[in-house]
């Protein structure tokens, strides 16, 4: 079954795109203009092609380049499937994919725009780039990664980590990225209440980097 917009989503900015499309537009109609963004995370230089109509389309975004540097990336002897949820062009994917070439990563979004330049950018990669319900309902995930959309509102935002939480493996961990004046500490504690075990991991530039645990069945 189809999940809701805000399953997966690209454009959190509120850059120049037509009024009527939001980073839940699944068939964005704005004109596509790509372009190349260039970023470094561990000292490995990254070029990607970004376009009008997606999240972050001039930069590499505050949020997700604190990720990058805060969270405890894999390492090239890790293995097991990884989430990209809500992975936009694909930055946080192509890194982890990068930093660990023995897993899977899937790169999950509702916005057909972003998938086609994540998969763009995955040339090579073991990347699977996919719209929310393309994923099987049987796998599940050693690491969830998301630079969640916080705009969406609380009900809809709360919807997409219990759709997708539950799916991590029993020793699988999520890493969030929030923006602290975004409700970062407030999420934190709905994620406690909702039985998933989170930790503010670090802090850096206004945003909270969470460490959350697989939800405790006791």
């Amino acid at each position: 079954m189809p999940f809701a917009p805000a399953a997966g989503w690209s454009d959190r900015s509120g850059e120049n795109v037509p009024v009527t499309e939001h980073y839940f537009t699944a068939e964005p109609t704005s004109e596509t203009r790509i372009r190349e963004i260039d970023f470094t995370v561990q000292g490995n230089s990254y070029s990607l092609s970004v376009a009008s109509g997606v999240f972050s389309s001039d930069r590499l975004d505050p949020g997700t380049s604190v990720f990058l540097r805060k969270a405890e990336l894999p390492g090239p002897q890790s293995e097991g499937v990884f989430l990209d949820l809500g992975c936009g062009y694909g930055p946080i994917a192509v890194v982890l994919a990068t930093m660990a070439p023995q897993a899977k990563v899937w790169a999950v979004d509702i916005n057909a725009r972003a998938r086609d330049l994540a998969r763009r950018n995955a040339k090579g990669l073991a990347i699977t780039v996919a719209a929310p319900d393309e994923v099987p309902t049987e796998v599940t995930f050693a690491q969830i990664w998301s630079n969640p959309p916080i705009h969406v509102g609380k009900a809809e935002l709360h919807k997409l980590l219990l759709t997708w939480l539950p799916r991590l493996e029993p020793d699988g961990v999520a890493w969030l990225v929030v923006a602290k004046h975004l409700g970062s500490d407030s999420l934190q504690q709905w994620l406690i209440g909702q039985g998933f075990p989170t930790q503010r991991h670090a802090s850096a530039a206004g945003f909270r980097v969470l460490k959350v645990s697989r939800q405790s069945t006791a």
